[in-house]
């Protein structure tokens, strides 16, 4: 649950910021740059977003707000900017395209598992590799790990 409110949460503020600067679009010259103004501004506060921050503090602004963390698998190790790309494209070319696709199909249709190859197996997984967590699940992670004799 604290990973769709997250994305809710990444969601509205990257819409709310693009909100504020509709204006200086508007004021751009024609609707046509004006949308294109505005579809830049998503785009680039998005990797901002989903890329550059979650690189530098591990998570998105929603996530920092939920409290949740992506680290990499199987180390529990900060994620590269190559796997951080591939997540944001992930989440922002196939993702949107899914509740259509489960329209097309029908939702009751007997197709086999949910889980197909290229797909995430778990909810808390993704197809970069990478896995959300909790906060205070990674602190007790580290803190075991810190106490482990080796």
């Amino acid at each position: 649950m604290r990973r769709y409110l997250a994305v809710g949460l990444d969601s509205y503020l990257c819409l709310l910021a693009v909100g504020l600067l509709v204006r200086s679009c508007l004021n751009a010259g024609g609707t046509g740059r004006a949308v294109a103004l505005l579809v830049v501004q998503l785009v680039t506060l998005s990797f901002a977003n989903q890329v550059l921050l979650t690189m530098a503090v591990r998570a998105s602004a929603g996530k920092l707000i939920m409290g949740v963390r992506v680290i990499r698998l199987p180390d529990a190790g900060r994620p590269g900017f190559r796997v951080l790309v591939l997540r944001w494209l992930y989440g922002l070319l196939w993702l949107p395209r899914q509740p259509w696709r489960r329209l097309r199909r029908g939702q009751g249709a007997a197709g086999g598992p949910e889980s197909a190859p290229g797909r995430p197996s778990a909810p808390h997984e993704d197809l970069a590799g990478v896995r959300q967590v909790r906060c205070s699940d990674l602190r007790s992670y580290r803190a075991a790990m810190a106490g482990r004799p080796d």
